[in-house]
């Protein structure tokens, strides 16, 4: 049993460290974004108003991120969740081209779009 665990360990210690070494220039603080953008999603969706439930929810589908965030613009919820999400995009996009200056005003964007 051991011995046929042996490659994948080695294979994932190979990988595991490639991982962190493609951080970009502010990834810590992206994940931090996101998890404030995540927190504040959460608390508008629990003190908003219940919309109607879709003929997907009675079939037991789940909901994708898109479908909550559509049926939040009907509420006239999530625009400022809206607007951090994007931003937090554009973080990401500088982040993966090494643009640590374009990452910090993209994180700036949030963290306005947030108060």
């Amino acid at each position: 049993m051991i011995l046929r665990l042996l490659p994948v360990l080695g294979v994932a210690a190979l990988v595991i460290p490639g991982a962190s070494a493609q951080a970009g220039p502010c990834t810590a603080q992206i994940d931090a974004a996101q998890a404030a953008v995540d927190a504040r999603i959460d608390a508008v969706a629990g003190a908003g108003r219940a919309g109607t439930e879709s003929r997907e929810a009675r079939l037991h589908r789940q909901p994708t991120p898109g479908s909550v965030a559509q049926a939040e613009g009907k509420l006239g919820e999530g625009a400022q969740a809206e607007r951090a999400l994007a931003a937090l995009g554009r973080a990401r996009e500088a982040d993966r081209a090494n643009d640590a200056s374009g990452c910090e005003a993209a994180l700036a964007e949030v963290r306005r779009a947030l108060q």
